[in-house]
């Protein structure tokens, strides 16, 4: 025999089950995992015509985690020009579910996002900078044969904005945005 629901816990029900349908869900953010440094590099030569901007970080560096929103701001300010950004994280391919997936769906950020699984570390390291002794947070600015690597913490948007000016100046698909309240907008 049926069980009989009463007339009144039908449009209920109904409600219930198209406002679980239709309410956004937490998606994490899409993100990719590259077990060895050379799917990296092939990921990161594909922009042969943007100025890329690479911050290695990971999601147990305070400091990394600390300017993660600079690189955010940034992305909202070229959003038009040929700028990309890739975060790469360092973190353990054994952490993806437990930490790396939930820190990304509590980010929400919008840069790519990439997960360097290659724990070979003294072998790579070197390939993105020859003085670099793993530390982080790292970012290497690449704008054609263009490149400069700079290791520890960004204190501010308009710092990290320098560093990828001074490659950028010369180049002419680039225009300086402005945003308000800089002293460029203020005419300064």
């Amino acid at each position: 025999m049926k069980p009989v629901i009463p007339m009144r816990f039908r449009p209920i029900c109904l409600i219930i089950a198209i406002l679980a349908l239709t309410a956004p869900a937490a998606a994490a953010q899409n993100y990719a995992v590259f077990d060895s440094v050379d799917q990296l590099q092939s990921y990161i030569e594909r922009e042969k015509n943007a100025t890329v901007v690479v911050n290695f970080w990971a999601t147990w560096c305070k400091p990394c985690v600390a300017e993660l929103p600079l690189f955010e701001e940034l992305n909202r300010m070229y959003d038009d020009q040929d700028l990309k950004i890739i975060l790469v994280s360092l973190d353990f391919r054994s952490q993806l579910e437990r930490r790396f997936v939930p820190f990304l769906k509590s980010k929400a950020l919008e840069s790519e996002v990439v997960l360097l699984a290659d724990q070979d570390a003294d072998t790579w390291i070197p390939l993105f900078d020859s003085m670099w002794d793993g530390g982080l947070p790292a970012t290497l600015v690449l704008n054609g044969k263009q490149r400069i690597f700079v290791s520890g913490e960004f204190s501010s948007v308009e710092e990290l904005k320098k560093v990828i000016d001074s490659l950028r100046a010369d180049s002419p698909r680039f225009r300086s945005p402005v945003t308000c309240g800089s002293k460029l907008a203020a005419g300064q």
